[in-house]
């Protein structure tokens, strides 16, 4: 049986990005994941195909990735800086924009695969010493005891450590194990994702509309004429349009975007995911903590899912370490407190500041959408509020 300092469950961006912040310290470490690891993909410079699963990431994650050596991992290829966010209602004067060099900076995030977000942290974890990646295999069986947990996996080999750490996702095994209670409900919207090509140039800007089914965003690729869209739209008209022929979809789409950047053409496949806010009542338990999606899920308006869950990350390590530094138990719920106290309040209020600005655009009685209109115009014209506004898009933290 392998003995570790602490087993993370989940080999995607949350759980390689604890791993990279721990590698080359005392702790042992082990990644569990029962995919394939990101190989090689980090290099691939070929801009000839893109997933349909991307994230926006702000400067905080940003400067987390380089902290722990994967941003020079990901192919400057495949980096899709954006120096301006232009956000408007449908059908309203209603509208807000932001850019870099009014905030005195070269940009205001990146647009990302995923995949290559995971390449990065692959190769920057893959030589570390103290880390050991077992992909191709899953837990099956988890027991927690009064000094350690173990996991039976797959394959029949088990593992121990005083901390098993969930970071497998939004329908954690982990945390259904350890019965952590959630607090959940169904935002009502799925979300259609796909690559568009469009006639005009994006401009390397980030844009959002709020149309009466759900919020747009039209996020740039590296190529000119390519982005990464992101419809929250209701379940049933969510399902029409990713069913609809090729040519009705690229028509309703086109329309729905103001024509924004011109006529719309689908890039490969679309996918429809079901949207739900979580939020783990308690994110630990003697022997077991959560981060990322296994600890909460927020809607993704905004595009802050993935960056609160590195700063989980970034938290936990920071933690950790100074646990191990104290010789106290890493895997005690008692010392485990803090990084909980910590990562809640950025999370309940993200939750909060994301549920306040779904319900502002669900409704479109006249009336407040002329308060929506005024409002905006108000924000985009008076420099502390909209420095604010900027605060929470760029660097993902709730005005106080």
């Amino acid at each position: 049986m392998s003995s570790y300092d602490l087993i993370v469950v989940g080999g995607g961006m949350v759980g390689l990005s604890l791993a990279a912040a721990l590698a080359d310290t005392p702790l042992r470490v082990a990644v569990i994941d029962k995919g394939q690891p990101p190989v090689g993909q980090a290099s691939d410079n070929d801009q000839s195909s893109y997933t349909n699963r991307v994230s926006a990431l702000n400067h905080n994650s940003e400067q987390f990735l380089r902290d722990i050596g994967a941003w020079q991992h990901i192919a400057p290829a495949r980096l899709s800086p954006y120096q301006q966010m232009s956000v408007w209602e449908k059908d309203s004067f209603a509208r807000i924009g932001f850019a870099a060099d009014e905030l005195a900076m070269s940009h205001l995030g990146h647009i990302v695969e995923n995949s290559h977000i995971c390449a990065g942290l692959y190769q920057a974890v893959k030589q570390a010493a103290n880390v050991d990646l077992l992909y191709g295999v899953a837990p099956k069986k988890l027991r927690l005891s009064e000094r350690e947990a173990w996991l039976l996996l797959d394959d029949d080999e088990p593992v121990s450590a005083p901390l098993m750490v969930a970071g497998d996702g939004a329908h954690s095994w982990l945390r259904q194990q350890a019965r952590l209670p959630l607090t959940f409900w169904d935002y009502d919207h799925h979300a259609l994702v796909a690559t568009i090509k469009t006639d005009l140039p994006h401009s390397h800007t980030a844009y959002q509309i709020f149309t009466p089914d759900g919020p747009l965003a039209f996020l740039p690729l590296p190529e000119d004429n390519l982005c990464s869209i992101v419809w929250s739209l209701p379940p049933e008209l969510a399902k029409q349009h990713g069913q609809a022929s090729e040519a009705e979809f690229n028509k309703q789409l086109a329309t729905a975007f103001d024509m924004k950047l011109g006529l719309c053409e689908l890039q490969g496949e679309r996918a429809v995911i079901p949207l739900t806010m979580r939020y783990a009542r308690n994110w630990s338990c003697d022997r077991v903590v959560l981060m990322g999606d296994a600890a909460h899920t927020i809607h993704p308006l905004a595009g802050q899912g993935v960056n609160l869950g590195f700063q989980d990350a970034k938290a936990l390590a920071k933690h950790l370490l100074a646990l191990a530094d104290g010789n106290k138990d890493i895997g005690l719920r008692q010392n485990l407190r803090a990084y909980e106290r910590e990562r809640k309040a950025e999370t309940v209020a993200m939750i909060a500041a994301m549920e306040g600005i779904k319900r502002l655009f669900s409704n479109d009685i006249p009336p407040l959408k002329l308060l929506r209109g005024v409002g905006m115009r108000v924000a985009d014209e008076l420099t502390p509020l909209k420095q604010q506004l900027a605060k929470l898009a760029i660097e993902g933290v709730p005005s106080p």
